[in-house]
């Protein structure tokens, strides 16, 4: 087979050839010319980064006819056995099929022998992580006191999954993602080396596919140049990685922003007709928006130039749209794309999503870019009709004194059987009543007390039982005294569920918590916040009734402020209660 793949073609034979990797190669270059190299290292890292060359280049700079020196110089005769793979002594082993106690064993018996041809003997174990339990405990001993002769570089792509023992036997090196830039640039290399025609913005759109990986992106682009005729353009490339043009992006969000519904689902059912992943347009889209904010946030990174550059459309977007809309369009994708990946048909959330976003008006400005004054705005108009009817009912409950606080009381007492109202009436009373009861004992260090130790309380009780503590995932505290703590819930069903049959289990998780008996109270949300509101009114109308009984013979007629004041202060901490 004399055609080989771009990867392996300009695979790094230099550490200087390693893209992206200088926090590592400066040090091992060091290391190297110092002749001050360890016994063992773990290279961590995604894959296509360069693990697997530099612990090449490695065995061939310690062992390099010319050493010590920080590269090695290729020309020499064990350069070129370790690169051709003639000499022996530097054996790389694939962990993933040779995984078994058999095989360290073997490696742990032919350690002790001399290297034949190179000053060192090197073992490359790549994918070291897939080694059993009894392969790691096998290679211990062997890791730790090598002999003088013997090196060993490992290589994995998942460090969490090897034992603490063996990575603090070795230098561990954690190589990271390239950067798009990195890639554009080492692809112009070779570029230029093998003469080929590949368009900038076709680049940009490999590395962005390659996920960080060296080797990804050469293959891509090793692909890329076969499939394309003379030239590799952009559109070359989103042919081979399932990706939509830019242009195609651009009219989605641009008809999402102005709220035209129907060119969004024209080009989605554009999409669809080319055979388009709808999983992998939403991806897309996330990115795009993530490039804008990029630009936004940092324009002056060499990531955010490289996106700006060429692209007059893109920038004109980024000028257009103001960074809370793309927030929330952001967190609208996300949801959708968690929906989308048990969806059999992924094409109607995303129909759905177009919907959506574009139903969600845009920030406060006209259809010709003005900015909507307050007095236009409908809800801000409603909102200060309501704070002046509030303010003049204040006035007229400070002027006419006692006899509008018990019509205030009647009132309240005739709407709250309808605040009450609840699929199990009797039982919603009851705890109704109880909370108003508890509120009066309840403090704000108390619920801060019990908040903090909500994490805990939940573990207690899915130690004794998961889908309990799964129910706890649909509510929180919002008040606590000594004895007591309330739970609101969104959904009642799952308030039923609590009550019915897991009282005792979060009862006894919150007692261990605290370390005192614990009562629970539970309400749906909705009625907590009625609760809350009457329990506000009722101290405001104690203090009111309070200050008209005994003004006229032993309090002076100017009290009503400091009670006004007391009254603030407890709805105030009353609120910080619930939050």
């Amino acid at each position: 087979m004399s055609y080989q793949a771009l990867y392996r073609v300009w695979r790094p034979r230099q550490l200087t050839d390693v893209v992206g990797q200088e926090h590592i190669t400066k040090t091992l270059k060091n290391a190297l010319l110092q002749d001050k190299f360890s016994h063992a290292y773990l290279f961590t890292g995604p894959r296509g980064t360069g693990k697997t060359s530099a612990a090449k280049i490695i065995s061939k700079a310690i062992n390099c006819e010319q050493a010590p020196v920080d590269e090695p110089c290729n020309q020499c005769n064990t350069c070129k056995g370790i690169q051709d793979g003639s000499i022996v002594d530097v054996i790389e082993i694939d962990a993933a099929s040779n995984n078994g106690v058999d095989e360290i064993r073997d490696i742990r018996d032919k350690v002790k022998f001399a290297p034949s041809a190179a000053r060192y003997k090197v073992y490359i174990i790549d994918e070291v992580h897939m080694l059993s339990t009894g392969a790691f405990n096998a290679l211990l001993k062997t890791l730790e006191e090598p002999p003088r002769h013997v090196i060993f570089i490992l290589a994995t792509t998942e460090p969490h999954k090897i034992p603490l023992t063996i990575i603090s036997r070795c230098q561990r090196f954690d190589f990271k993602r390239i950067s798009a830039h990195s890639m554009i640039e080492r692809m112009h290399e070779i570029i230029a080396a093998t003469e080929m025609r590949v368009d900038e913005d076709a680049l940009s759109l490999i590395a962005r596919a390659s996920g960080g990986g060296m080797r990804d992106a050469l293959s891509l682009l090793d692909q890329a140049v076969s499939y394309s005729d003379e030239s590799v353009t952009a559109d070359d490339v989103l042919s081979i990685i399932g990706a939509v043009s830019q242009q195609l992006i651009h009219e989605v969000v641009q008809s999402i922003y102005s709220g035209q519904v129907g060119d969004g689902l024209s080009a989605i059912d554009t999409l669809m007709k080319e055979g388009k992943d709808a999983n992998r347009f939403i991806e897309d889209l996330i990115f795009f928006f993530r490039d804008i904010l990029m630009v936004k946030a940092a324009p002056q990174l060499d990531e955010s130039q490289d996106r700006i550059i060429g692209d007059e459309t893109f920038q004109e977007v980024v000028n257009q749209l103001d960074e809370a809309w793309i927030f929330a369009m952001m967190d609208r994708l996300n949801h959708f794309q968690h929906e989308m990946k048990w969806a059999s048909h992924p094409q109607v959330f995303l129909e759905m999503f177009i919907v959506q976003a574009c139903q969600k008006a845009k920030p406060a400005s006209t259809t010709d870019g003005a900015t909507v004054s307050l007095e236009e705005n409908e809800t801000i108009k409603t909102l200060q009709k309501q704070v002046k009817e509030l303010e003049k009912t204040l006035v007229k409950m400070q002027t006419q004194g006692t006899s509008v606080n018990q019509k205030n009381t009647q009132s309240t007492e005739q709407s709250r059987p309808k605040t009450r109202q609840s699929p199990n009436n009797a039982k919603s009373r009851a705890y109704v009543n109880k909370v108003k009861e508890m509120l009066h004992n309840a403090t704000k260090p108390q619920l801060q007390e019990i908040s903090s130790s909500w994490g805990q309380i939940i573990e207690l009780v899915k130690q004794k039982s998961v889908p309990a503590s799964a129910w706890l995932n649909d509510c929180k505290p919002v008040a606590c005294s000594e004895g007591e703590f309330v739970l609101a819930f969104r959904n009642e069903m799952h308030r039923d569920m609590v009550d019915d049959k897991f009282r005792e289990m979060v009862e006894e998780a919150a007692t261990t918590a605290l370390q005192r008996d614990m009562t629970m109270l539970t309400l749906l949300v909705s009625q907590w916040e009625q609760v809350k509101e009457a329990f506000v009114k009722e101290q405001k109308q104690g203090g009111s009734d309070g200050s008209s009984g005994e003004g006229n013979s032993e309090q002076p007629e100017n009290e009503n402020p400091l009670i006004d004041e007391a009254v603030k202060l407890v709805g105030r901490d009353l609120l910080e209660i619930k939050d």
